[in-house]
């Protein structure tokens, strides 16, 4: 547990501002998953470890259940409805 707080911390001031726009607007290629590829292209800030805490299933893709869980957890901001 001693390293998951360090790890959240970061991930915490990395991702604040990131990951407000929709996952479908990350989406590159509409597959319904993000890739770090499609999350570096519009965060560049994202680091491959990262997003590896986001991506618990361990796929290499953020479906919307981790996305959603990435969010409730405070490590993606919600989109705002404009």
């Amino acid at each position: 547990m001693k390293t998951i707080y360090p790890t959240i911390a970061a991930l915490t001031v990395i991702l604040t501002p990131a990951l407000a726009m929709s996952a479908t607007e990350v989406d590159a290629n509409g597959d319904g998953m993000l890739t770090i590829e499609e999350v570096q292209a519009v965060y560049p800030e994202v680091t491959a470890d990262s997003f590896s805490a986001m991506d618990t299933s361990g796929d290499g893709a953020l479906d919307d259940e981790e996305v959603k869980a990435a969010q409730a957890a405070g490590l993606m901001e919600t989109p705002s409805s404009n």
